[in-house]
């Protein structure tokens, strides 16, 4: 099959377009920068480099000529510095341009990435695709405006899946270097009791249930919460970071007002100078915001079947920041596993 894989120069698009050339697939990657470090490890793999920009529907368009499968996986994440109207160009726009795109020519499938971030926080545990909508800021508002644009393409006739994955983690990804690191060197903060829900989900089980989305046929018109199995209160995933850094874990829980009434002074103040503020409210919520889901139906429906636990994968991740000089040596596996259990069991 000839696929087009959008945000193909990111952590998850850019593993899922490799996945899709491993598997035999020909691979069109919309990226915007060909000659970047990511696009040419792309164009490594034997993918072919489609030169544009999500918000641009005629470079859209172009890169969806001949294909039978969209992955639309590009997004604009948390990033400190943008506009409102920058997310919204990114992540609803460019979901107009992605439907423009495979209506005009005949495209057989696409799936469209949204985020478990539309539930924000959620009140009933587990939270599943039917629960409801809360998102919290510019991010999640604008993903399910991007959620809410194509769900109605698929009412008209779209053959489209949605997928809404939890926290992505792995090898190859830098979003949670900061705690890693931290915990290792002992200064990671811990704001509130360390009891909010947290769940995530390993890259490679994360692009299997993509796949499936794209291929299976009871996929189509469904939406589906690809997460790992089960989730765990921050503390635990903390510990689990120690065992696998050979850090240790916060002694102290700091209070959170103080914490977000210095994110708002940030913002208040640099945004009027157009300054990334050092700390904002999104990044806070980490602490508080309880994130907890069930993938029941991708399960039933699609045989999603997450491989990875988050034990290992905390490993696996701890791992490949060491050998890429980002966080220093770290614990043998079996070392590793002893902690757990000794922890486990104190």
């Amino acid at each position: 099959m000839k696929i087009l894989v959008t945000g193909a120069s990111g952590f998850t698009g850019g593993a899922l377009a490799k996945a899709h050339a491993r598997r035999g697939d020909e691979v069109v990657a919309l990226v915007r920068d060909p000659e970047s470090a990511a696009a040419r490890g792309l164009a490594a793999e034997g993918i072919t480099l489609a030169k544009g920009d999500i918000r641009e529907a005629d470079a859209v368009a172009r890169a969806a000529q001949g294909v039978g499968l969209i992955q639309h996986i590009a997004a604009v994440y948390r990033t400190a510095g943008h506009r409102d109207d920058y997310y919204h160009a990114v992540n609803d726009g460019g979901v107009a341009n992605v439907i423009t795109a495979a209506q005009r020519h005949g495209v057989g499938r696409v799936v469209h990435c949204s985020t478990i971030g539309v539930h924000g926080h959620v009140s009933e545990v587990p939270a599943h695709e039917d629960s409801a909508f809360n998102p919290g800021d510019i991010y999640q508002r604008s993903k399910l405006a991007g959620e809410n644009r194509f769900r109605a393409a698929v009412e008209n006739g779209l053959p489209g899946v949605i997928f809404r994955p939890a926290a992505i983690y792995g090898p190859g990804d830098l979003r949670l270097l900061k705690i890693f690191r931290g915990v290792q060197r002992g200064r990671f903060p811990m704001f509130g009791d360390g009891q909010t829900t947290y769940q995530l989900v390993y890259i490679d089980d994360l692009v299997d249930g993509i796949i499936a989305c794209g291929t299976h046929p009871a996929a189509v018109g469904q939406t589906f919460i690809l997460c790992g199995e089960g989730w765990v209160t921050l503390d635990t995933f903390v510990g689990l970071v120690a065992a696998a850094t050979g850090g240790r874990t916060p002694r102290v829980h700091w209070p959170m007002w103080p914490l977000l009434t210095a994110a708002r002074v940030c913002e208040t103040v640099c945004r009027p100078l157009g300054v990334a503020p050092p700390l904002h409210v999104r990044r806070c919520e980490f602490y508080v915001k309880s994130r907890a889901f069930t993938n029941e139906r991708a399960r039933e429906m699609i045989g999603f079947a997450p491989k990875v636990s988050l034990r290992e994968g905390a490993y696996r991740t701890a791992a490949w920041y060491a050998e890429q000089g980002l966080i220093g040596p770290i614990p043998s596996h079996d070392a590793f596993g002893r902690t757990v259990v000794t922890r486990a069991t104190a």
